[in-house]
């Protein structure tokens, strides 16, 4: 549930915050006060995409926030995956567009992705807008409305797809290359030959050239070493002798004083730290050999593996490296009958398990296809229309209709009168209509989600009551207020007819102030109720007749 929205610089809008409850809130106001601009707000916040155009004049960014109460597991899991801690019972989202085109997100405070807003959208929030409608009533759109109700699992089925798709692009690849393959046949096998020959070891030409430096240094690195271990430990006026000195003064000195006890450790340290460095470069001397002939063979086995770089990689490493890829394409060749058996049978298990789920995906469609027509159809009636819907499932399984979806397709049919015949509820003329399909389409799903879980989130209806009007707005207006009964709903509306229905109403108005024009945002009391839904009746201008009105209507569906 949306708790409060905060939108800075956006648009019209410089500054403002609205509380929000359960139940049915529905927002009014003029034509151009800023309504839709507030849902477009909250669209950001679900990961919609921004742009810098909608930047208040003068301001150098937007900002929108919100803080949503969630339940269940579901939203925590979803934080904990993308490395966000969950807070509570509550998730709060800030979004910033900068002038500069650069945008930052967080999430409960915390540095997050525009791809978090989105895996977030579906368990916070679910915006319906006036222009939804027909634009994103596509073929995918038709199966996912029917998929959610049925709740079928979709991640699995385009994984298994995706494996079968996998599996089919290598045979294509082994059959296509095949000639070519041959062709190369020689080539590799001397290739494959050079590399093995040269019993390359992994890492070796680094360790080489370290070899090379201390055989070309050999003498000067002998005499430093022996240079430091007699400084540090060798000579009489060594570091090592001037220390076990100074350590003796030190212990005469703690006899008598305990505070000189922790420099006495201090020097033991140190003593130890002297000989163990000592210890070292000595044997680092003794271990240096100053062979040229060893510089020579060194010098050799670095040419030979240059050589194999220039041919086959950067280093010795990614020599390696195409040396196996190279076996892998001669043992293609040589097994390739074998191998596309294999093949096959991957291909046949994987075309099995895609088929077994997708068929049982689309046995789910065609029941939910039923149980939801009949749904839909009484809510569609509820709303002042007489119509006949279908739900009609098509498909066939052969493996050219596979995709990552399953092999159907789905069409919703719609005759809005009697004797007509069904059509696609997208080809449906009157926009009035079209609103209440959807409305009831989507208020029907909802209810199906929420009898599988109880969780609540925030259904927003900007202007979904686009060309109705009367009867049929009051009819709407019902189906609202019995959606809001489980959901939170925000609901932008022109009529007073569905305003009347509200749990809680808001007035969005635009003034100018200071030679700017600013959108602010009044949640209203009962008195000012009945004034604003008198001003929606009648206009500009009230009168004693339009408040009666209103009162009738505020009392009547109160």
């Amino acid at each position: 549930m949306l708790l409060e929205l905060r939108v800075e610089n956006y648009a019209v809008i410089d500054n403002l915050a609205v509380e929000f409850a359960p139940g049915l809130n529905l927002l009014t106001g003029e034509t151009g006060a800023g309504k839709s601009i507030l849902i477009d707000a909250l669209a950001l916040l679900l990961g919609d995409k921004a742009s810098t155009e909608m930047i208040r004049h003068g301001a150098e960014k937007a900002t929108i926030s919100g803080v949503f109460e969630v339940d269940g597991r579901g939203p925590k899991k979803i934080l904990e995956e993308n490395g966000v801690e969950p807070e509570d019972d509550q998730i709060i989202v800030k979004r910033e567009i900068a002038a500069s085109g650069k945008g930052r997100v967080f999430v409960n405070n915390q540095p997050a992705t525009v791809a978090l807003l989105r895996q977030l959208a579906p368990v916070l929030a679910s915006i319906h807008a006036q222009n939804e409608t027909i634009p994103s009533f596509d073929a995918a759109a038709r199966l996912l409305l029917l998929d959610t109700f049925a709740g079928n699992n979709m991640e699995e089925l385009a994984e298994k797809h995706q494996g079968w798709i996998k599996i089919r692009q290598q045979m294509i690849d082994l059959q296509r290359d095949e000639q070519d393959r041959l062709r190369m046949v020689d080539l590799w096998s001397f290739q494959k030959k050079e590399i093995e020959s040269a019993k390359l070891e992994p890492g070796e030409d680094q360790k080489l050239e370290t070899e090379k430096r201390v055989l070309a240094n050999a003498e000067k690195l002998y005499s430093a070493a022996m240079a430091a271990y007699d400084l540090l430990y060798d000579s009489e006026a060594s570091v090592s002798s001037n220390l076990g000195l100074a350590r003796k003064h030190v212990e005469e000195l703690s006899r008598f004083d305990s505070k000189f006890e922790e420099a006495l450790a201090s020097l033991h340290t140190a003593k130890a730290a002297i000989e163990d460095v000592s210890a070292t470069v000595r044997d680092y001397a003794e271990e240096i050999d100053a062979s040229p002939e060893r510089l020579e063979q060194v010098e050799d086995r670095l040419a030979q593996l240059d050589r194999l770089k220039r041919k086959y990689g950067a280093t010795v490493d990614d020599v390696i490296a195409y040396g196996e890829e190279v076996s892998c394409k001669l043992n293609e060749v040589e097994n390739r009958d074998q191998i596309m058996l294999d093949l096959k049978k991957q291909l046949a298990a994987a075309a099995d398990a895609y088929l077994d789920f997708a068929r049982a995906i689309s046995k789910k469609r065609y029941s939910a296809a039923r149980e939801l027509q009949k749904l839909v159809e009484a809510e569609i009636n509820q709303l002042a229309m007489k119509s006949h819907f279908k739900i009609e499932v098509s498909g066939s399984d052969e493996s050219e209709n596979w995709t990552a979806s399953g092999f159907d397709s789905v069409a919703y049919l719609i005759a809005t009168n009697p004797g007509e015949p069904l059509k696609p509820i997208e080809q449906i003329a009157s926009g009035g209509e079209l609103s209440r399909v959807m409305l009831a389409l989507k208020a029907t799903i909802e209810a199906g989600k929420k009898s599988k879980a109880a969780v609540q989130k925030t259904l927003v209806f900007d202007e979904i009551d686009t060309g109705i009007g009367g009867r049929a707005a009051e009819a709407v207006g019902k189906k609202l207020k019995s959606l809001a009964k489980a959901n939170q709903v925000l609901c932008i509306t022109h009529l007073p007819q569905i305003a009347s229905f509200a749990d809680h109403h808001y007035v969005i108005e635009k003034k100018e102030i200071s030679g700017r024009m600013k959108t602010s945002v009044r949640r209203l009391n009962e008195d000012q109720r009945t004034e604003e839904i008198a001003r929606m009746l009648s206009g500009a201008k009230l009168t004693e007749i339009s408040r009666q009105h209103a009162e009738q209507l505020l009392k009547a569906n109160a």
